[in-house]
C-alpha cells in the first residue's frame, strides 16, 4: 500500500508563507494524479490543487489561486504545495492524496478520486 508523509505544516503570520511537502512511497508515482486537500474546523474537506502526472497541468481551488502553487519532483516522488500571501482562513489541516487508479483529470477535484491519503499537516495563520 502506498504511503503519503505530510510535512511542512506550522504558524505562521497573515501574509507569510509556508511549503508543504507530501513524500509517496509508491514506486510508479509518475504514473498518477496527487493532489492537496484541506480541512478546516467545522468544515468539509475542500480541495485547494491538484497536479498531473508529468507536473505540466495543474489545478487550483479559486480560493487558492495565484497565491498557491503546486509542483512534483518524480525523481524524489514528493509534491510540494508553495503557499504565499497566507490568511487566516487558509488555517487548517493540509492532506496529500495520490490517484492510484490513475483516473481521468477530469475527476481530479473529487475526495473519491483519491485512493491513498497523508495523515495531514496542520497550517495555522494567525491574524
Amino acid at each position: 500500500q502506498v504511503q503519503l508523509i505530510e510535512s511542512g505544516g506550522g504558524l505562521v503570520q497573515a501574509g507569510g508563507a509556508l511549503r508543504l511537502s507530501c513524500a509517496s512511497s509508491g514506486r510508479t508515482f509518475s504514473r498518477y494524479t496527487i493532489a492537496w486537500f484541506r480541512n478546516a474546523p467545522g468544515t468539509e474537506l475542500d480541495f485547494v490543487a491538484a497536479v498531473w502526472r508529468s507536473g505540466t497541468t495543474t489545478d487550483y481551488a479559486n480560493i487558492v489561486k495565484d497565491r498557491f502553487t503546486i509542483s512534483r519532483d518524480n525523481d524524489k516522488n514528493t509534491v510540494f504545495l508553495q503557499m504565499n500571501s497566507l490568511k487566516p482562513e487558509d488555517t487548517a489541516v493540509y492532506y496529500c492524496a495520490e490517484d492510484i487508479k490513475g483516473s481521468s483529470w477530469l475527476l481530479r477535484q473529487r475526495e473519491r478520486t483519491y485512493d491513498s491519503w497523508g495523515q495531514g499537516t496542520q497550517v495555522t495563520v494567525s491574524s
